[in-house]
């Protein structure tokens, strides 16, 4: 019986001879020469900024929601359910004002309302013409007044922690 050793060589050499004979050994020589696995340790700070590169960060996964929005789990309905609820809010505050105006006035204006990472609404900016400031110069602060008197928003994620969003939402002003 032959020792173990012998064996190993007896058999290395047999699959030489093979490999040879094969035209194989070049690449064998390759395949074992390139087998050299190398591991390097990734912070979690380099982690999070080639993940940060990825992330698309003008999507959320989960909008601002209020209670009643809460229970949407599709995310176009979660935003439209959000997006109506401001709305009708603003629209209520709204119609309990009696301005009085001297023409009629039909005009839409843009509010930009960012809900912060804690829920907290506030008015990015609006943009108001100047016939519209002039009718009712009280304008602008019955709109904070109406995202004042918003009900409790909980804020939009991406994955999984609280961010800031901003809407564009038209208002259209209509009075006689």
């Amino acid at each position: 019986m032959k020792p173990a050793s012998s064996f190993k060589s007896y058999f290395f050499n047999n699959c030489l001879l093979v490999f040879f004979r094969r035209g194989l050994f070049v690449i064998v020589l390759l395949v074992i020469s390139s087998c050299n696995f190398e591991t390097k340790k990734i912070s979690s700070e380099e982690v999070l900024e080639l993940e940060s590169k990825t992330l698309n960060w003008k999507e959320v996964d989960e909008y601002p929601a209020f209670e009643d929005c809460q229970n949407e789990t599709e995310l176009l309905a979660a935003r439209e359910c959000f997006e109506r609820e401001v709305a009708e809010n603003i629209y209520a505050y709204l119609s309990k004002q009696q301005p009085v105006v001297t023409e009629s006035i039909d005009d839409t204006l843009y509010l930009y309302l960012e809900i912060n990472s804690a829920g907290r609404p506030e008015i990015d900016s609006v943009k108001i013409d100047s016939t519209l400031n002039n009718q009712l110069p009280e304008l602008r602060m019955w709109l904070d007044q109406s995202i004042d008197s918003l009900p409790k928003i909980y804020p939009a994620s991406k994955r999984g922690v609280p961010v800031s969003t901003v809407f564009k939402m038209p208002i259209v002003i209509k009075a006689e």
